[in-house]
């Protein structure tokens, strides 16, 4: 284990009002004292390229009352991003605003020819906007303008070097872009969007010359922060300001019916909750509906203003995630067989494997579960139609999406399509392309790694002595969040003896741990552990605060168990 190292100048900047419990961990992570302030009024200012004349075709489409299309994509930043696009424009005016999401198995991703051929088709529409897509959908936007329809691409995905055609594109990541946070999701690119139009409407007089309410759009950052915690992006100050926000509106169940819904499915409570919960309990429910069948439920959960349609939506999104599961499981009993067949993966550069019978909206989640085993880039594939498609899962030391470019150029005809960021892309090949692939694809990662393999490191923030391991911490812990990618949630560790275990919901280990060389004694609990033989150990925990019955104790969320 890594011991995260302290920047003492950090540490000596913050005032005297922060607990040192707590300096010590912000000094770990490089924050300023400024950058912890989670206010609204510390948001950046919305300078994108592009941005006036996205405005000014919204500004447009709203006067003449056009026919506006949000095309989403088919996971939880997707789904949010489509309700916020549309809950925003219907409080500006718009009458006649809808969405579409492709279904991964018919339509492929993105503002497709396929999509904007059905949008004619169901929807007419006049403008079509993108969210959380379209930056490499230069087919279905060059059909689209061809057929007559206005095009804005709101995306956060890295653009290649040539940009579809399109009225406006508003893209954090465009290398003309001048926002400084370049880690929005998808949602928060259509929130700033929104809310940049808002501002341009008001300050112009449209609402009180229509005798429209000027509408708060603090009431879709709920979905914001939903959006944003589930795809995991990076939580620089800005994202953790629209994650808080958002956080605290659910706690005071200001937000939509639909996030309390899927909270009370998933057994929990919106009064406590952390950007955790939005991570592993909520996201996962409303992926299931797209992984497995059509994200449009999970939408209409997070769009309905009535409770017991949001209900229904959840129970109908809870079943998938069961199946979800289930099919889940399989696929990494067989993924784990074939590794286990092949020579031994440990230290290897990258995996790669495929099945015709796996299933093409899971492969993602398999992949994500195999990088963490292995420490290396993992791409699972599944049979599409006439191709393989795959979903790509790497390390914090290869940018997939730049790796991905080049073996591209190296070999333009063994890529299909491809698309993503530094951790994470999707990709399709042709089948009699498979060997290559997987041979090319190590190839490239062990040249990009000097031939060094990444250790496998588990940072934490150091030994805590027993008067630190406390409810008081862990409660200070939780109520300086949100924690996630780029800002990691704290990790400590130690050694201790196991003086009780005992399994509990069949997989998961419930113990009760000494520190070594004192007589404290603490709960912990270890998910998805099967029972320790040693009795001393060195475990990686979490401080985290146990709710049962109406009282409230400190328990230790093991990450990492091994022997003294």
């Amino acid at each position: 284990m890594l011991t995260r190292a302290i920047d003492t100048t950090l540490l000596a900047s913050y005032s005297d009002d922060i607990p040192l419990f707590l300096k010590k961990i912000y000094a770990a992570r490089g924050v300023t004292e400024t950058q912890l302030s989670l206010g609204l009024t510390e948001l950046l200012k919305p300078k994108f390229a592009q941005l006036d004349a996205a405005i000014k075709l919204l500004e447009q489409a709203l006067l003449e009352q056009k026919r506006i299309l949000v095309v989403g994509d088919f996971d939880c930043d997707g789904a949010t991003a489509s309700v916020v696009a549309v809950k925003s424009l219907r409080l500006m005016g718009a009458k006649y605003v809808d969405f579409l999401v492709p279904n991964r198995f018919e339509h492929g991703y993105g503002l497709s020819p396929e999509i904007v051929k059905l949008s004619i088709q169901a929807k007419q529409p006049d403008l079509i906007i993108t969210v959380d897509n379209g930056i490499s959908s230069f087919d279905g936007a060059k059909l689209a303008q061809q057929s007559g329809i206005e095009v804005i691409i709101t995306d956060h995905h890295l653009p290649s070097d040539s940009l579809p055609e399109a009225n406006a594109i508003i893209n954090p990541n465009l290398k003309n872009c001048e926002f400084l946070s370049k880690n929005l999701a998808g949602v928060g690119v259509i929130f700033y969007l929104c809310s940049a139009l808002k501002t341009h409407l008001q300050t112009n007089g449209y609402f009180a010359n229509h005798h429209i309410p000027i509408p708060d759009l603090r009431t879709v950052l709920d979905l914001v922060a939903l959006g944003t915690v589930a795809d995991v992006v990076k939580l620089d100050q800005n994202n953790r300001i629209l994650i808080a926000e958002g956080i605290k509106r659910i706690r005071n169940k200001q937000c939509a019916p639909g996030i309390l819904a899927l909270l009370e499915v998933a057994n929990r409570k919106a009064e406590t909750l952390q950007a955790s919960d939005l991570g592993f309990a909520v996201g996962p429910r409303l992926n299931a509906a797209g992984r497995l069948s059509d994200i449009s439920r999970g939408i209409k959960c997070l769009l309905t203003d009535d409770m017991n349609d949001a209900r229904r939506y959840a129970n109908e999104l809870e079943a998938f995630n069961q199946k979800r599961r289930a099919t889940q499981e399989q696929m990494q009993e067989e993924a784990q067989a074939v590794i286990d067949a092949q020579d031994n993966q440990a230290g290897k550069f990258a995996i790669c494997l495929f099945d015709k019978s796996w299933h093409e909206g899971i492969v993602g989640i398999v992949a994500g579960k195999l990088k963490e085993d292995y420490h290396c880039p993992v791409v699972v594939f599944a049979q599409s139609g006439d191709n393989l498609k795959g979903s790509i899962r790497s390390i914090p030391s290869v940018h997939i999406k730049d790796l991905l470019d080049l073996v591209d150029r190296k070999y333009p005809d063994l890529i299909l399509k491809f698309g993503g960021h530094a951790m994470a892309a999707g990709l399709s090949i042709k089948p009699e392309n498979f060997a290559q692939f997987q041979q090319e694809f190590a190839n490239a990662i062990q040249a990009h790694l000097n031939n060094q393999i990444p250790k496998m490191e588990l940072s934490t923030d150091g030994i805590l002595e027993s008067a630190d391991i406390s409810l008081n911490n862990a409660q200070l812990i939780a109520h300086s969040g949100p924690w996630g990618q780029g800002f990691e949630e704290p990790i400590f560790h130690g050694d201790f003896d196991i003086v009780e275990q005992r399994v509990v919901g069949e997989k998961h280990l419930k113990c009760r741990l000494k520190l070594t060389n004192t007589s404290t004694l603490y709960d912990a609990i270890a998910f998805f552990q099967a029972p320790i033989s040693t009795k001393q150990v060195t475990i990686a925990y979490k401080l985290s605060i146990n709710e049962w019955r109406g009282s409230v104790s400190l328990q230790l969320m093991v990450e990492q168990v091994s022997p003294i």
